[in-house]
């Protein structure tokens, strides 16, 4: 699903209406009776339904999903912030169709009679006020109605994009802009509907009838959704063994930092893989090993700290090790070590294995990361912030002003995949493609959990060594939703990084049921 601005969503509805065929007004049809099927759907016990109109084609969105939610049962009460004569074509038709005559309203003064006010109590309101080809700021009557909207207690639902928004806007919205509970928005999802954090609820993108061939941008954003990730979660062959599903390579762990390959191990075998086998330090091993009976385990060479010795490589442990597996992910709990640093910067530069780096394996190349580079092979890194910012010679708040660029800069000049981490995760390809997750939440903040997503993105390569940046991309968007599954038994605050492994099942379930509906949800 890619990612539109307003210019183009404009072009992809002439298009779709000219170069193929779908009527401008069924189109408004199908937009409106989206928004009313979700207001059924999220609120079935909701009876007064108020829906406030603008005069442009997102009033005429509301005018049928008004029309819809009459039909369904409900008490509807429109708004019209116009002169009916100010309405122009489909939304002139739409307001005719309108089975409840509405409260026209003209002025500020106007919204304050009793019947305008009537409308702002009912138990759900439709913000269809303005549009996503609205540029701000708003004033006059429509300021005043966004103002009665965000003093409402009821439960404010925005078609296609809460009014006096910017859709082009990644960052914080300015000036008088609506709230919404959730927004039901068409066909694809507009910049602000992913980064600007326009609600806290779900953002439902429903298609209204464009084909894909309309739906052209040059953003180079794509939304991960369940359909993409649904292709790699496909029945077994009956006659499959652990051999058919790769074995993944961990090298990590230290003293006191035992947990992180282990967590690694683990959610490999999770995910899918055939075989895991993690590679640590001679005295952590035992614990390594005491943690997950499924995961196997090699010694290392050590240096006087307990983490991985240089010898490991001289002696040909480690190459040994390498032999026969499909995936390697280098760097959970690994240490900052000197000595273990110029261990991760020879394996890395030297094996041709794919290959997932991350942690303390990211910032082995701190002040060298023209050491790292996925030319002729398959690199991931999976950096958080500050291993970014370390490995850019930046700092994080540069790293968070400009994600998308930093990302998939450094992905196009190092010729790998980067997975930046953090509230809407981006997997940026060496081709300039930007993948944006939208699974995930606050609780998932906590020590392990990108052990959790290095572990998870090396088992879905191992299943998939063909296809490696659609496993990266089916890894983080399941990282994102079994910690999703997590919190509703948790909550956030008492989550930790083995509920996600606990809660890959069901995100598993989730996706294979998400893949087959015709829209879909962005939470907040």
């Amino acid at each position: 699903m890619e990612i539109v601005t307003t210019a183009e969503m404009r072009e992809i509805d002439r298009a779709t209406s000219q170069r193929f065929g779908v009527p401008s007004l069924a189109l408004m049809e199908n937009a409106g009776t989206a928004v009313a099927e979700f207001v059924v759907s999220r609120y079935p016990s909701a009876e007064r339904i108020g829906v406030i109109c603008g005069k442009g084609n997102n009033g005429g969105d509301g005018f049928v999903a008004a029309r819809k939610l009459k039909a369904s049962g409900k008490e509807v009460r429109v708004v019209l912030l116009a002169e009916p004569a100010e309405l122009r074509g489909d939304a002139a038709e739409m307001f005719a169709k309108l089975p409840v005559a509405p409260v026209i309203v003209r002025s500020s003064e106007e919204l304050k009679r009793e019947q305008a006010g009537a409308v702002f109590e009912s138990e759900v309101l439709l913000d269809a006020i303005l549009g996503t080809g609205f540029k701000p700021p708003v004033s006059g009557l429509y300021a005043e109605a966004i103002r009665l909207l965000n003093a409402s207690s009821a439960p404010v639902v925005a078609v296609d994009i809460p009014s006096g928004a910017d859709a082009d806007v990644m960052g914080e919205q300015t000036g008088a802009v609506a709230r919404a509970d959730a927004v039901v928005t068409f066909t694809a999802p507009r910049p602000a509907h992913i980064f600007g954090r326009l609600t806290d609820g779900p953002t439902v993108v429903a298609p209204i009838g464009s084909p894909d061939e309309a739906i052209v941008s040059s953003l180079q954003l794509n939304l991960i959704t369940a359909r993409e990730v649904a292709p790699l979660l496909g029945p077994r062959p009956l006659a499959a063994n652990k051999g058919s599903f790769g074995h993944v390579l961990v090298i990590g762990g230290s003293v006191g930092k035992a947990g992180s390959v282990a967590m690694a191990g683990m959610a490999a075998l999770r995910t899918g893989a055939g075989l895991s086998t993690v590679a640590t330090p001679k005295s952590v091993l035992a614990t390594v090993a005491g943690f997950h009976p499924e995961v196997m385990t090699e010694p290392l060479d050590e240096t006087d700290a307990g983490t991985i010795s240089t010898r490991a490589l001289a002696s040909g442990a480690v190459d040994a090790l390498i032999k026969g597996k499909t995936v390697l992910a280098v760097g959970p709990g690994i240490s900052r070590n000197p000595e273990t640093s110029e261990f991760v910067r020879s394996l890395v530069v030297k094996t041709k294995t794919p290959l997932v780096l991350d942690a303390d394996g990211l910032n082995a190349f701190e002040g060298r990361a023209s050491e790292l580079n996925g030319k002729g092979r398959s690199l991931v890194i999976t950096p958080h912030p500050g291993e970014m910012a370390r490995l850019t010679g930046s700092t994080v708040a540069a790293v968070q002003r400009d994600r998308i660029n930093i990302a998939r800069t450094f992905a196009r000049e190092h010729e790998l995949i980067v997975v930046l981490k953090g509230h809407r995760t981006l997997i940026a390809q060496p081709d300039g493609m930007v993948w944006v997750n939208t699974t995930g939440n606050p609780g998932m903040a906590t020590g392990g959990t990108g052990d959790i997503l290095t572990g998870m993105v090396g088992g879905f390569i191992a299943q998939n060594p063909q296809r490696i940046a659609e496993a990266v991309i089916a890894a983080v968007h399941l990282h994102g939703l079994a910690g999703d599954v997590a919190r509703e038994s948790t909550g956030e605050h008492s989550l930790v990084a083995t509920d996600l492994v606990k809660a890959l099942p069901e995100a598993f379930r989730r996706v294979r049921e998400s893949a087959a509906r015709s829209s879909v949800e962005i939470q907040g």
